[in-house]
């Protein structure tokens, strides 16, 4: 951890920008990748030793956690980052980072697929849940391969391979749990050739149908205040559709209908964030903290945000809201490992199925560092989200609903 904090204040120190200056649009992503890679260190760094079980705490209200909190530790770990190792390595000092979370992602690939490794993790037994976070390890896979696949030596792409057919074992229930393995398939689509198009096409058909108006879906037939059309079904249902078009299948002429829910969906996210950088506490998985935000910073790395939403609202408005949720005391352990909570350490906010390695899903919040430094994003000075502007007595437009079918 010491040598990883070292190199982080090195990348801080070579901007010509005071660190504290946080105002400053190159301080910002300094401090967002800084504190991603505060959340992501511990678990690729032990994975790609091989003592991730040894070393992680498990903090969980039932005994079954252990039995798939690692696998979901680096399923959602490597989804958040993988857009950022996605940009690749260069000279630069987060070039340089990326080159050493690169090779230490590639490592954890390994361990987490051989048998023989004291890593390998659960993708198919007690219960459905090593589905749904082999479903992050495939998102993680389709959003950097060049990264995190192709260079992969040949019996490690094939022990991925049937890590993830393994899955189809588990059926998924009738909620966003069908885009989990709809994910998988889209995955083995790409880097096997072959996929359960059943799985696909009956995920895809069932959110057509569940589609509840105003840029949400019911998660199944009915719609529940929660952020889980973030957490997973319109980014999942997005990256789903794109591998299919990608490959060649265009059974589903809906991708643009998809993508233009989903611009307003996020366009209601960024109307969420109060002019403080807090946001309501609605529903469940309160615990997977900014991650709730992950379709928003999805739709900014796109670069199809509303035309109502300029970049670097955006980011100023993620930027805060990361900064004061992350900074809430005690959330993280005195190795550095994150404890369930909200806001800090609050184990109440947990339900049943939360464990350590769940947390690692507030991750997702940072899909936006896979846009480069040198992109409008984080160049332009800061301009106040919709909430702020509000709040400042600034004028903003009016919200209007979403006119679909």
């Amino acid at each position: 951890m010491k040598k990883i904090f070292s190199l982080i204040i090195l990348f801080l120190l070579t901007f010509n920008v005071n660190a504290q200056d946080l105002d400053n649009p190159a301080a910002q992503r300094a401090y967002m990748v800084q504190t991603m890679l505060r959340i992501a260190d511990p678990v690729l760094s032990a994975l790609s030793k091989g003592e991730l079980r040894k070393t992680m705490p498990i903090e969980a209200k039932t005994s079954n956690a252990v039995k798939y909190t690692h696998l979901e530790a680096f399923g959602r770990t490597l989804a958040g980052i993988s857009p950022w190792l996605a940009l690749g390595v260069d000279e630069s000092p987060e070039g340089k980072l990326r080159k050493k979370y690169i090779e230490m992602s590639q490592l954890a690939l390994k361990n987490a697929t051989d048998k023989t490794s004291p890593d390998f993790l659960n993708f198919n037994k007690d219960g459905g849940q090593p589905l749904v976070d082999a479903a992050f390890l495939a998102q993680a896979l389709l959003r950097a391969p060049n990264q995190l696949w192709k260079p992969l030596d040949e019996q490690t792409k094939n022990n991925v391979i049937a890590a993830l057919k393994s899955t189809r074992v588990i059926k998924p229930g009738e909620s966003n749990w069908l885009l989990f393995s709809a994910m998988v398939e889209a995955a083995l689509l790409k880097f096997d050739g072959t996929y359960d198009k059943t799985r696909v096409d009956y995920a895809i058909k069932q959110h057509l149908i569940w589609y509840k108006g105003d840029g949400a879906y019911g998660d199944g037939a009915n719609f529940h205040w929660d952020y889980y059309n973030s957490f997973v079904i319109q980014p999942m249902f997005l990256e789903v559709l794109k591998t299919l078009k990608e490959e060649g299948i265009n059974d589903f002429e809906d991708n643009g209908l998809a993508l233009k829910r989903a611009i307003r969906y996020a366009e209601v996210q960024e109307r969420l964030i109060a002019s403080d950088g807090t946001y309501p506490p609605i529903g469940r998985s309160l615990a997977y903290r900014f991650g709730a935000f992950q379709l928003l910073s999805k739709i900014a790395l796109m670069g199809v945000l509303s035309k109502y939403i300029q970049p670097q609202q955006v980011r100023y408005a993620l930027y805060t809201m990361v900064k004061k949720q992350v900074e809430a005391p005690n959330t993280f352990d005195k190795n550095g490992w994150l404890t369930i909570g909200f806001y800090g350490h609050q184990p109440e906010v947990g339900e049943s199925y939360i464990s350590t390695g769940s947390l690692y899903l507030c991750t997702q919040v940072f899909l936006i560092l896979g846009l480069p430094d040198t992109d409008p994003f984080w160049v332009a000075p800061n301009e106040d989200w919709t909430a702020r502007k509000i709040w400042n007595g600034k004028t903003t437009l009016i919200d209007k609903a979403l006119k679909d079918n």
